[in-house]
């Protein structure tokens, strides 16, 4: 039988794990949505702010499949994955930031960086 902390360390893990795919999911989607939005032949700063977005759309993605997935994970994985998947985020929203009419991308991202955050903070 588990203790009631162990139980409530456990039920905190899964809240966490799911927050975080459901940021993942929800900031893959923003930025696809918003490097679909920029002109490819722009300025070169145009450029570059529609390739962070599809890294980070893509980067979440994976990040929220891996989440999801069934089977047992090492716990170094995960963390270097949501190491990954919240610079990413950071980067993409700096780079949002600087773009006209992009700040709910830019705050969908630093949400997601934040439940990364708080995800690794149940890790360790």
């Amino acid at each position: 039988m588990t203790s009631p902390a162990s139980q409530q360390q456990l039920y905190r893990f899964l809240e966490d794990r799911f927050t975080c795919a459901q940021a993942c999911t929800e900031c893959a989607r923003a930025c696809a949505v918003r490097a679909s939005l920029v002109d490819p032949d722009g300025t070169e700063h145009q450029e570059r702010v529609r390739r962070l977005g599809i890294m980070c759309a893509e980067v979440c993605d994976a990040t929220c499949r891996a989440l999801c997935e069934e089977s047992r994970q090492d716990e170094e994985g995960i963390r270097v994955r949501l190491e990954w998947c919240r610079s990413v985020c950071l980067e993409c929203a700096r780079a949002f930031d600087e773009h006209p009419d992009a700040e709910p991308a830019a705050k969908t991202c630093r949400a997601c960086a934040d439940a990364c955050s708080a995800f690794l903070e149940t890790l360790s």
